[in-house]
């Protein structure tokens, strides 16, 4: 409803409208994170939690797998050179077999023909370092959007 408040120098016009409490939070996004070196882990934790993203690190395959044995992730970010026994690829095998549906993106500084050829098998997008900071976060966007509308629609 509209309503007018008259004065000789002014008029107020005032729109009533019903307050409707803030109930339902919209959830932030969980991201796993997974690079062996701390100063990247820590660079990529820091920017994406910047932007509003709640980062779940692991700094080795190991703690990757617990991660994906014990929480809801929207999205993984996977270094593909890791110093333990796994390369990314076990790591985001492993995440196919428990979360068939979760988006991925490999991160390497090593782009070969059999790396690329492997992720376009697995349907992982590839990001060469070093990153591009908006082409990062464009990708994560992109990748978080499709899965949304996958899931809205029922894929």
């Amino acid at each position: 409803m509209l309503s007018t408040f008259k004065t000789p120098d002014f008029t107020v016009f005032r729109l009533d409208v019903p307050v409707v409490p803030m109930t339902v939070r919209a959830r932030k996004y969980r991201i796993l994170v997974v690079d062996d070196e701390p100063s990247v882990l820590t660079t990529y934790r820091m920017i994406l939690e910047q932007k509003g993203y709640a980062v779940v690190a692991a700094p080795s395959s190991e703690e990757a797998r617990r991660a994906l044995e014990s929480e809801k992730l929207d999205l993984l970010l996977c270094d593909l050179s890791l110093e333990e026994k796994d390369s990314g690829f076990e790591v985001l095998e492993y995440a196919r077999r428990l979360q068939p549906s979760l988006p991925s993106l490999l991160l390497t500084g090593y782009a070969s023909r059999d790396i690329s050829d492997r992720a376009q098998r697995l349907g992982i997008s590839v990001l060469l370092k070093p990153i591009d900071i908006q082409e990062f976060l464009d990708a994560i966007r992109a990748h978080l959007r499709n899965a949304h509308e996958q899931k809205a629609s029922g894929q």
